[in-house]
């Protein structure tokens, strides 16, 4: 685990979150490996006594708001009330001040506590690295964008400064009658300025208020149309929105932001925060080769892609390589864009779907399909051309990394060597949740 300085000289390299741009979408809190994150109805916000500096959580965020610090005498470290209590971060601290604080000597209660605390969880961490498995997948998922992708805007609309889109098209993009659909949703900006690109993602803020009287936050969702728009040479976007209708636990739920995008008509208004996301974005050199993995509507920055590489191809006027697509569903029925997927040349796209709940069949994973195809996958990642991107539940992470592995150690490659070139050159995105 890599990680950075936390305390030197009794001042304090405090990792924040930045509540004005923070969406909510737990993707820190989920990715901390020490359980440093937490949050409340209004913020997320990291312990001081428990954050290592792992940086784990930077890569996953969609808005920066994670990467975010601030020193601070570590007697005065922020509370966890205080930082529940911010709508924006507070500004540096002078630095004659922390020279001061440098200075004042005897009661460092606190701060020894903090210094404590974060001995004891690096030192826990050594001791489990010794007894757990070391194959961490975040620590190979790149923060930087390929050599060749195009310049990403973000942030340009924030959760205090919306844009308003119009819906102009909605449609279910599973097989028709299924009872948990999938949509395929298209918001148009008109001559508001919103310039995204595959792999980007937006925010939209559902109306109303939630039980507590707060108005509901927003929810992100990845563009799933080509950068020159859903329909060619029109500002707008599309999103692939899965109907949520019941909880992990299978427990009757009605999702707030789903249910909405679903149900919303042609003309209908809706507001939109970002876009968000600088890294997990496709090279664009000549003879590039793409390995897209993804579940459910992890499928949604692999159809911007596939769509930018398809219109690329109808002009002529790019030379790409190969598209290699991984795509698990628990049954067809459930696979969105099924039926386009069955439709592209078989010399455009090597697709490869994995359903895990098929009647009569086995169940069948995204990973078992990798190592099926290990052969041709082995000659994808002994090439610097290879971009791969893995989009969707944070549960399909570790097989789909660890069957990477094995592709590459069965034909003799270093997966350790080849991880890391990976991650430093942009080339393998990490995209779960």
């Amino acid at each position: 685990m890599t990680t950075v300085t936390m305390i030197e000289n009794g001042i304090l390299n405090q990792h924040l979150i930045d509540p004005e741009i923070c969406i909510r979408c737990n993707t820190c809190e989920a990715t901390c490996p020490v359980d440093a994150i937490t949050h409340d109805d209004t913020n997320y916000v990291v312990m001081a006594d428990k954050c290592q500096g792992c940086m784990d959580c930077i890569s996953p965020c969609p808005t920066g708001a994670i990467d975010n610090w601030r020193k601070v005498p570590a007697q005065q470290a922020y509370t966890l009330e205080q930082q529940y209590g911010w709508e924006s971060l507070p500004e540096e601290l002078p630095a004659e001040r922390l020279a001061a604080a440098q200075q004042e000597p005897a009661d460092l209660t606190q701060a020894q506590a903090v210094i404590a605390a974060a001995a004891m969880a690096s030192a826990a961490s050594a001791s489990s690295a010794a007894t757990e498995p070391a194959f961490r997948p975040a620590a190979y998922g790149s923060t930087v964008p390929p050599w060749s992708a195009a310049h990403a805007y973000t942030n340009l609309y924030g959760p205090k400064s919306p844009v308003t889109a119009t819906v102009t098209g909605n449609l279910n993009c599973t097989e028709a009658g299924f009872d948990s659909e999938t949509h395929h949703i298209v918001l148009d900006f008109g001559a508001m300025p919103f310039p995204v690109l595959e792999g980007q993602s937006i925010a939209v803020i559902p109306p109303g208020v939630d039980a507590n009287g707060r108005p509901h936050v927003a929810r992100q969702y990845s563009v799933a149309s080509a950068r020159n728009g859903e329909r060619p040479g029109y500002n707008n976007v599309a999103l692939t929105v899965k109907r949520v209708t019941q909880d992990h636990e299978g427990r009757p739920v009605r999702g707030v932001s789903s249910n909405y995008l679903c149900d919303t008509q042609v003309g209908d208004k809706v507001q939109v925060i970002g876009p968000f996301g600088n890294s997990f974005l496709m090279p664009n050199h000549p003879r590039s080769h793409i390995v897209m993995i993804c579940t459910g509507t992890g499928s949604a920055p692999m159809r911007a892609m596939t769509e930018w590489r398809r219109r690329l191809r109808k002009s002529g006027k790019f030379d790409g390589g190969k598209l290699m697509l991984f795509f698990g569903a628990r049954t067809p029925q459930e696979l969105p864009y099924f039926g386009p997927l069955q439709s592209l040349p078989k010399d455009f796209m090597d697709n490869n779907l994995a359903f895990s709940r098929v009647a009569g069949q086995p169940r069948r994973y995204v990973q078992d399909a990798i190592r099926e195809r290990a052969v041709d996958l082995a000659l994808l990642l002994g090439d610097d051309n290879t971009h791969i991107y893995v989009c969707g539940l944070k549960s399909m992470e570790e097989g789909v990394l660890l069957a990477l592995r094995d592709v590459a150690q069965q034909s003799g490659m270093d997966w350790e060597s080849l991880g890391g070139t990976l991650k430093r050159e942009g080339r393998l995105h990490l995209e779960t949740y």
